[in-house]
């Protein structure tokens, strides 16, 4: 599948993937920027997507930054209509300061197929063996 990219700042990188084989592509900041603790940001990459219809992009967090820099992505999802800016917004769940650097990888877009479903209002649901259990219903 081709994704066409277009770079809307001449300084944007174009995501890509680390390795070969690995489910998400990088996205990369156009800023240098100190996110303290409790910060969130939202970063430009400076490309637009044309994503095939039936697929959708999904913004991931980055396990490298989770575990340095206790960073989070907040929401993250990349319609096929959409064509503006691709913006990774993040927050500092840290107790310190993180730093980017214009050019850091920030998160990972991964595409993938959705299925469209019919919404049926119902009075009644199926049984199930979980049934409500919600929260911590399943032990620790």
């Amino acid at each position: 599948m081709k994704v066409k990219v277009k770079k809307l700042k001449p300084e944007a990188v174009i995501p890509d993937y680390s390795h070969p084989g690995d489910a998400g592509l990088n996205l990369y900041c156009l800023e240098d920027k100190v996110l303290g603790p409790g910060q969130r940001h939202l970063f430009d990459t400076g490309i637009a997507l044309e994503v095939p219809g039936g697929h959708v992009c999904l913004i991931w967090g980055r396990s490298g930054l989770a575990i340095k820099g206790g960073l989070h992505h907040l929401g993250g999802v990349v319609d096929a209509g959409y064509r503006g800016e691709v913006r990774v917004n993040l927050v500092n769940l840290g107790t310190e300061a993180y730093a980017f650097k214009k050019g850091d990888k920030i998160a990972q877009l991964l595409i993938q197929p959705i299925a469209s479903v019919e919404i049926e209002e119902a009075e009644e649901l199926s049984d199930s063996a979980r049934a409500e259990g919600s929260f911590g219903s399943t032990g620790r």
